[in-house]
């Protein structure tokens, strides 16, 4: 089993957050990513949906999810299971770090297939699906 260590984490930046990936398929694992995010106080997500199952273990901070047109409020220690094919977006006050896990690829992908306005350089267009460098 090999070894992946702290200086081989690749890090990606969005205008939100700061995603440190730990173990992927271009990192060592055949089938799953393991990856941190850190987000910044006061940052929101773009609304998107993930074609795989996501798990969020809030390790600081905390953040507010909406999910499929519920509300979420979370803190550390919680765990927030993300189903395939659900519109989410993830906002924080004070900021967050939390550890992520799923399948890989995962591709992300606007549910509407409307790129949002202000869309970062790493964001699906139109209906395109795209693989996060984080999960690759």
């Amino acid at each position: 089993m090999p070894v992946i260590r702290r200086a081989d984490a690749r890090q990606s930046e969005t205008p939100n957050a700061t995603m440190t990936t730990f173990a992927s398929p271009t990192q060592g694992s055949t089938a799953l990513a393991l990856w941190r995010v850190e987000m910044r106080p006061g940052a929101q997500g773009p609304l998107h949906a993930m074609d795989a199952e996501q798990l969020w273990t809030f390790l600081t901070g905390s953040a507010t999810a909406e999910l499929a047109g519920e509300t979420h409020e979370l803190a550390a220690g919680d765990t927030l299971v993300l189903p395939a094919d659900t519109a989410r977006r993830i906002t924080t006050a004070e900021g967050f770090t939390a550890v992520v896990a799923a399948p890989s690829p995962t591709h992300a992908y606007n549910p509407d297939a409307i790129t949002p306005e202000g869309a970062c350089g790493m964001a699906p267009r139109g209906a395109q699906r795209v693989l996060p460098p984080w999960i690759a």
